[in-house]
């Protein structure tokens, strides 16, 4: 890292807002602008797009003023962990249903924190499970599965 750069953890903060920001800018050109009194579909990507640069650009320049600690240790088996448990509760939902894939995405997710317990995960778990169920499914009337067909007559 070069020592023009104080505070590590800002200026890699805001390289990955701006990076982000222009991705949302750049996608954003594809589609019509609009104006401000009707909006395109280029319009929301891209105010959010230049907000985001605006903020990585603010976190760069931080970066070189003010000091700070250097960044720690990358943690890719946690990060690995959450990502896979996203990936499983999107592929779980169709088939395995809603309970099923909330239940797997919470305890994959908590098996990446060192503190992981099988006690208050699973309590964890069952109650966001129960918690979706009533919000998304009962509540809101969305059209998702409490258990998919991978449960036979069980999700019927």
């Amino acid at each position: 890292m070069a020592s023009f750069i104080r505070h590590p953890k800002d200026f890699w903060i805001g390289i990955i807002f701006l990076f982000f920001g222009m991705a949302a800018v750049v996608i954003g050109l594809d589609y019509p602008m609009g104006t401000g009194r009707r909006m395109g579909p280029a319009y929301f990507p891209t105010a959010l797009g230049a907000l985001l640069c605006l903020v990585g650009l603010v976190g760069v320049i931080r970066s070189f003023l003010r000091e700070g600690e250097p960044v720690g240790k990358f943690h890719i088996r946690e990060i690995v962990l959450i990502l896979l448990a996203v990936i499983l509760f999107g592929f779980l939902m169709r088939n395995a249903g809603l309970v099923p894939a909330a239940l797997v995405l919470v305890l994959l997710s908590a098996y990446a924190s060192p503190k992981f317990t099988w006690g208050p995960s699973l309590l964890l778990a069952a109650g966001l499970a129960a918690f979706a169920v009533i919000v998304f499914v009962k509540l809101l009337g969305l059209p998702m599965p409490i258990l998919g067909p991978w449960f036979g007559q069980l999700g019927m």
